[in-house]
């Protein structure tokens, strides 16, 4: 599977929680080129502290073995934050490909500082999403990122 096909699921899944009033970031776990699962960021939905899309896509994937885990490569519609890539390195996820990371960078240097090799597609559907969606709900956005308005 390349890298195009397993982030559009990454990006429909944020589209999907876009569509439910939710943030819209999305992700895939890929393994041994097929997806084992999606997830998309909850915290709306579920009224959830910590289901953002990287973490919530984990969830979705189940109990794993280390050995799937090292493995795979999950894809991301933003560049994670820093408790989404707290998990990334704690799964030992070699490998993660970001759709955007113009609206929001915090963890790349770290994730490369432990090994892990990122790649930005630099998304042009995917700037334009978050751009028109942060623009339109700024308070969620800074809520969702831990910051005050």
């Amino acid at each position: 599977m390349d890298d195009s096909t397993a982030y559009a699921a990454a990006l429909k899944s944020a589209l999907d929680g876009m569509a439910e009033g939710g943030i819209p970031i999305g992700a895939s776990l890929v393994v041994d080129g097929k997806i084992l699962a999606t997830g998309r960021n909850q915290r709306v939905q579920q009224s959830s502290a910590i289901h953002h899309g990287e973490t919530n896509c984990i969830e979705n994937a189940g109990r794993q073995p280390a050995s799937v885990y090292a493995r795979s490569t999950i894809y991301t519609t933003l560049s994670p934050c820093f408790m989404c890539a707290g998990t990334i390195l704690l799964y030992k996820i070699p490998r993660v490909v970001i759709g955007e990371n113009t609206h929001f960078q915090a963890s790349e240097d770290l994730l490369r500082s432990h090994g892990v090799e990122v790649v930005v597609l630099d998304d042009a559907e995917t700037k334009a999403m978050f751009e028109t969606w942060m623009d339109a709900n700024p308070s969620l956005w800074n809520e969702d990122i831990g910051e005050e308005d």
